[in-house]
């Protein structure tokens, strides 16, 4: 796992081809503009973030799938992490649509060609 300010595209393909084959897990703390990836479980990521001073109400844990990179799909919003009620968060989904989009936004600030 490692905390990125910036990756190619050609990493995350090397990544997921280790891990999962077509995907790459990811943790983003949206107030702090964190990136952890790379990691066995979401929990993980979690671990780390909360450990470097981050709040759980920042945390959102992502899949990223670098063969569908420019189109809606390269972001997925699946994790145990998210899941919670006390946030009106009841899946493992990001069901806030600005949440989604501010994920989105900084995923795109991070991942390069």
């Amino acid at each position: 796992m490692k905390q990125v300010d910036s990756i190619s595209i050609t990493e995350l393909r090397s990544m997921a081809q280790r891990m999962y084959e077509s995907f790459v897990k990811a943790d983003v703390d949206l107030a702090k503009k964190i990136v952890v990836i790379d990691m066995d479980m979401h929990a993980d990521g979690e671990a780390y973030l909360l450990e470097h001073g981050s709040e759980q109400r920042d945390l959102w844990g992502i899949n990223l799938r670098p063969d569908k990179y420019g189109t809606d799909e390269f972001v997925e919003f699946d994790s145990m992490i998210n899941l919670r009620p006390y946030q009106g968060n009841r899946s493992r989904g990001v069901e806030d649509k600005k949440t989604r989009a501010h994920i989105r936004q900084l995923i795109q600030g991070v991942v390069h060609e």
